[in-house]
């Protein structure tokens, strides 16, 4: 199995990607098979358009059937026209180059496309989570993957706050899952907490992943893509989809992992155009919060965000952003609030205490976004005004406590620990 490099300079050709796929994909898989292949969103930075027609240029024109599906998770739908353009493609490029081909959204908002095909049993949830949560969970998956001979994994690995790494089973769970699963293994990661999730390989909620997708008949594939600061490609990984992301989460741990010697007072994280509302600019908090000094300053740099969560929204305003033992002290308070977007609340807020009625967040985050100061103040969250905001007096200021970190969400910034496992 394949090619990688370390050299973020050092792009890995069209050419290469198609040989790759060829070489490591068994022709039995796919040759005159229907073949249903799954693509991250428009959160995830990778040359998807080049993937794209590599796949349909090799595996495409010798199976019976190519389909695409956007593995959104809980994230936002997307129209027909902006799948299209995520994968790069014209409406002529399609009528001439994909006729056969469909262009699917998971759509997680539809209990009827789901199907149960298994459970965590409460044995099971207790070990894994150490006896913090003692429960049964069903697991439920997009219908579809029933629809095809095979599974086709097509996505970048990057540290992630939920599971440790992206991408390789993670693009079945939660990428075409939904329901109570997707939001039990959100919380477990949760009250883990980000820290002790982030950028480690071998993580309960993975463990849990990987149980989920034995429940799969459906044989699954996988290429895992390592992408670089320029957003090409400096490992590319065909196969298993174990071993093919395994293998990329060790490439990712050395490019998109930053270690610093200190932590800094003030860390403003600029959120890049791709991430639209806090739903998934929280990813700036998740990958610099380590970064950040006890008490300090994170700021989120975000003009263009004007939403908390188009899909969410309303359960975030009514609950707001808060340390993991705010929830933990009285669950019952928030029974009927989605454990999801109870993690995401956590997530965001990141780590601290609460004792005797009062919270003390390890990290003042800050919104310095288009969401006005009375609803940051609502949720709990810090509020700066960004056309206030000179960004010449947050760079290169390393030297006086202040971090800048360009294009936020994707490397992870931590602090100079042994990283082997997880800190406890």
């Amino acid at each position: 199995m394949t090619m990688a490099t370390g050299n973020h300079e050092l792009t890995i050709s069209a050419e290469t990607v198609k040989s790759i796929i060829e070489a490591d994909t068994p022709k039995e898989l796919f040759e005159n098979k229907r073949v249903l292949v799954l693509t991250p969103d428009t959160t995830r930075t990778c040359p998807l358009p080049m993937m794209v027609r590599s796949m349909r240029e090799t595996i495409g024109c010798r199976a019976s059937k190519l389909d695409f599906m956007v593995a959104l998770g809980t994230h936002q739908l997307l129209s027909e026209e902006n799948i299209l353009k995520l994968y790069g493609l014209s409406r002529e490029q399609q009528w001439e180059k994909y006729a056969d081909s469909r262009f699917l959204n998971h759509r997680w908002d539809l209990p009827e496309t789901l199907i149960q095909v298994g459970q965590i049993t409460r044995e099971e949830v207790e070990a894994v989570s150490g006896g913090r949560l003692s429960e049964t969970v069903s697991i439920d998956i997009n219908k579809a993957v029933f629809d095809y001979d095979l599974v086709f994994i097509l996505g970048p690995v990057f540290p992630h706050e939920v599971v440790g790494f992206s991408g390789g089973a993670k693009y079945l769970f939660p990428g075409i899952s939904g329901g109570e699963f997707l939001h039990f293994f959100h919380w477990l990661a949760a009250i883990i907490t980000c820290r002790n999730i982030i950028g480690y390989k071998d993580t309960p909620v993975r463990q849990v992943i990987n149980k989920a997708i034995e429940k799969i008949e459906t044989p699954v594939h996988c290429a895992a893509m390592v992408v670089n600061h320029a957003g090409g490609l400096s490992g590319f990984y065909v196969g298993d989809y174990r071993s093919a992301w395994s293998q990329a989460a060790d490439l990712s741990a050395k490019m998109h992992i930053v270690t610093k010697k200190k932590p800094y007072q003030t860390v403003l994280g600029q959120c890049p155009h791709r991430y639209d509302e806090i739903w998934t600019a929280g990813k700036v908090m998740y990958k610099l919060e380590q970064a950040v000094a006890h008490r300090g300053d994170l700021i989120i740099y975000a003009p263009h965000i004007k939403e908390i969560s188009t899909t969410w929204g309303e359960y975030i305003e009514g609950i707001g952003y808060h340390v993991r033992d705010y929830f933990l002290t009285d669950m019952d308070r928030f029974k009927d609030i989605p454990r999801g977007v109870l993690a995401h609340s956590t997530h965001v807020r990141g780590s601290g205490t609460f004792e005797n009625g009062l919270e003390k967040p390890d990290v003042n985050v800050i919104l310095a976004t288009g969401i006005p100061r009375e609803k940051c103040e609502r949720i709990n969250l810090g509020y700066m005004n960004p056309d206030d905001i000179d960004l010449s007096r947050y760079k290169d200021k390393e030297d006086q406590g202040i971090l800048f970190v360009d294009n936020a969400g994707e490397t992870l910034y931590r602090l100079g620990i042994d990283m082997g496992s997880p800190q406890t």
